[in-house]
């Protein structure tokens, strides 16, 4: 067994990982380490060569691979250590991590600091109830974008997608320009769960159907899939007899929603937020555990990768202050979700922590063409914001000062 002393340990190299890692070799805590399961840095961005990342930034449109090795080539010329293809078996509440690879084989790692940045991962067929047997040409959109993007491999012919998560219309595009023909985009909610912009342009600029309140009930076929049956759904998401419709293909793409990936995260002993599915966060991206902060979508899912990184160096600016004992023990205040909010990450406010202003991130339930935030502490306002339009699918950011409860309200100034 081959143990190692390090100041700060970053799990995951993807967007939130190295921004972390960078902030954290920054701040000059001394030694940071940075962990990754794969073959090569960069997570999901190693798959995304569609451009549209770093808009804010960077200030202009880079694919996911150009974002990324931004990142990637300050990694290498700093004093970062990094173990790839290293996978963390456990983390222990005081801050020890077991991982293993080929070349050192068991590790057991000492942390003055954890920063979780595992990410996400896709809901699959189990998850989302399609009866039938388990034909090949079921498959995530990741998969299929991993299959296509990176090993130059076409999973089908003939496609079709259920649910309009981001990914999912993306590869809508991404297939329909290598060939395969994308039969529609089956949606079980109401309004389409991705960017206003990708329905633009990964569907219509391609005339791909989009079909609202329509699920997938059967994948058709024993050893390669050859059709799946659709149906129409009603107010109460029951199907409407009479509207099945069976669709000839040989490849389901499932874009149903991300989970995040916090296996690591519970047997640390992390208190999970139920909306979020991720860890309880307070001003300083810590969970409730001392000394374990978390960033990125295994906190919450984010649409925007530059909202992934800013909370990465939020993060480790936290672990940084952790390290230092600048933040103390005193207890929280809640951060609540008002009016029209999902959620609010972070969801507590440290007591007697630094009074700068927190980077806060946040969804919203129902879409408004024009709406107003409203920050206030004990009827105090902190923050008004106009927000030109507001959607479930788009995560919005604002900062404000970190002291005192937060409550979070978006009024809804026209309908939508």
């Amino acid at each position: 067994m081959k143990r190692i002393q390090t100041d700060i340990a970053v799990i995951g190299a993807g967007p939130a990982g190295l921004a972390a890692a960078l902030e954290a070799s920054r701040s000059g805590v001394g030694k940071v380490l940075l962990l990754e399961r794969d073959a090569e840095l960069g997570g999901i961005l190693q798959q995304c060569i569609h451009d549209g990342f770093g808009i804010h930034r960077f200030g202009r449109r880079l694919s996911g691979n150009q974002y990324a090795q931004a990142f990637i080539d300050e990694v290498r010329g700093s004093s970062i250590e990094v173990l790839t293809e290293t996978m963390v078996l456990e983390i222990s509440p005081d801050r020890r991590i077991a991982a293993c690879n080929r070349k050192d084989g068991i590790l057991d790692i000492n942390c003055g600091a954890v920063i979780l940045a595992m990410g996400c991962r896709e809901r699959t067929a189990p998850q989302v109830l399609i009866y039938g047997d388990r034909p090949v040409g079921i498959l995530t959109a990741g998969a299929v974008q991993r299959y296509i993007n990176m090993e130059g491999c076409l999973p089908g012919r003939t496609a079709v997608i259920l649910g309009s998560g981001d990914i999912g219309l993306i590869m809508a595009r991404r297939m329909t320009l290598e060939g395969i023909k994308v039969q529609g985009v089956y949606e079980v909610m109401e309004s389409p769960g991705g960017l206003t912009r990708n329905i633009v342009q990964c569907l219509d600029d391609f005339g791909i159907p989009l079909h609202l309140s329509h699920t997938v009930t059967w994948a058709h076929g024993r050893d390669r899939l050859e059709a799946v049956t659709t149906v129409k759904l009603g107010p109460d998401r029951r199907p409407i007899p009479g509207t099945e419709t069976r669709i000839p293909c040989d490849l389901l793409v499932l874009a149903v929603g991300l989970i995040p990936e916090n296996e690591l995260s519970l047997k640390a002993g992390v208190e999970l937020d139920p909306r979020t599915k991720g860890p309880a966060l307070d001003s300083a991206f810590m969970t409730s555990v001392p000394g374990i902060f978390a960033a990125g979508n295994v906190a919450a899912v984010f649409d925007l990768v530059d909202y992934v990184s800013q909370s990465g160096e939020a993060a480790a600016r936290g672990a940084a202050a952790f390290l230092r004992g600048e933040l103390s023990d005193g207890g929280w205040d809640p951060v609540e979700a008002g009016e029209n909010v999902n959620f609010v990450v972070p969801q507590r406010i440290r007591r007697g922590a630094s009074p700068e202003k927190t980077a806060f991130f946040l969804r919203v339930k129902k879409p408004a063409a024009k709406a107003v935030m409203v920050c206030s502490s004990r009827g105090e306002i902190r923050l008004k914001k106009v927000c030109r339009h507001t959607a479930p699918p788009e995560m919005l950011s604002f900062e404000t000062e970190s002291r005192g409860p937060l409550l979070v309200d978006m009024h809804s100034e026209e309908p939508s």
